[in-house]
């Protein structure tokens, strides 16, 4: 069994977005997995982006927001919808609502989000 306590995880953020690293290569010793738990605020986005080798599920909790797929394509994504993305399936997340929208991660192998972030705290 492995615990993580709330004092070992990290928050990484961009303007807009904070990350909360439940579970990652930083502190835990899971081969299979990342957790994450995503704030957007009102209109913050995460651009389109594509992971090489990993999948993604999102778990919505929070708010009303659009996907950003590939050629495009925009899908509403709301509290209680869940989406999974196959590795190099085009993704990404705006905040259109009129609230913050968070959503849990959970990434397959893991992924180290560090470089993707400005700050980390």
């Amino acid at each position: 069994m492995e615990f993580i306590s709330s004092d070992s995880i990290i928050e990484l953020s961009n303007p807009g977005v904070i990350s909360r690293q439940l579970l990652n290569p930083d502190n835990s010793s899971s081969k299979r997995v990342t957790i994450t738990e995503v704030h957007l605020e009102i209109g913050s986005c995460q651009p389109r982006h594509i992971h090489e080798t990993s999948e993604q599920i999102w778990y919505a909790t929070k708010g009303t927001g659009k996907l950003l797929l590939a050629d495009d394509i925009e899908k509403e994504f709301v509290a209680g919808d869940v989406v999974r993305c196959e590795d190099k399936d085009v993704h990404g997340l705006l905040n259109d609502g009129d609230e913050e929208f968070v959503y849990v991660s959970v990434t397959a192998p893991p992924i180290n989000f560090g470089y993707a972030y400005q700050e980390k705290k």
